[in-house]
């Protein structure tokens, strides 16, 4: 399975922040969405995970 990674430098935020999260797909959703409603004041909703979700990105393993 491929690992997925939620990467918040790729968004501009007024903290400035420089969070990666990588693992199993689910794990990663779970935890960004938790990390957007603790860190950025996103509202917990099913269209927060959905919004994520298509934000992710393959994880590139270095050879």
């Amino acid at each position: 399975m491929t690992r997925k990674v939620a990467d918040c430098r790729k968004f501009p935020s007024e903290t400035k922040c420089t969070l990666t999260i990588s693992g199993e797909e689910e794990e990663v959703v779970k935890a960004a969405s938790e990390h957007a409603v603790s860190v950025h004041q996103h509202a917990d909703s099913p269209e927060l995970r959905e919004q994520i979700r298509t934000m992710l990105e393959d994880e590139k393993v270095s050879a």
